[in-house]
């Protein structure tokens, strides 16, 4: 395994540091992607770097796949017009405050509105 120094101010690198595009613009064909575990042990070189190729899908999406990346991006526009709407951002965040504090409830108010919105998007799409 290779040993990799940092200059002076870089103390670990986490994510990925160049990634292959889609559309082949300025595209490199490996993926380069740092890892730093945070663990207590007696050794402090925890930084790993991984290469990794670029991968082609072999097979077509399936229905469920469709499914689920079309409820995505409907609920996904649904949620950024909700947060938007002056009509109802009161009445979202009083119900959002009124859940934040009990057990299972949703901590950001994206995550709430998330959770209604798919929710509403699941009934009506169930039948």
């Amino acid at each position: 395994m290779a040993k990799v120094e940092w200059s002076a101010g870089i103390d670990s690198v986490s994510g990925a540091l160049s990634k292959p595009s889609k559309s082949g613009q300025h595209s490199c064909n490996k993926m380069l992607l740092g890892t730093h575990r945070v663990a207590a042990t007696t050794s402090n070189k925890c930084n790993r770097l991984y290469l990794r190729k670029k991968v082609e899908r072999s097979t077509e999406p399936t229905a469920d796949e469709l499914a689920a990346r079309t409820r995505f991006s409907i609920v996904s526009a649904q949620v950024a017009q909700r947060k938007k709407n002056l009509a109802t951002m009161n009445q979202d965040r009083e119900a959002f405050e009124a859940q934040k504090n009990t057990p299972g409830g949703k901590k950001t108010l994206t995550s709430y509105l998330w959770m209604v919105v798919g929710a509403a998007y699941d009934a009506e799409h169930q039948g």
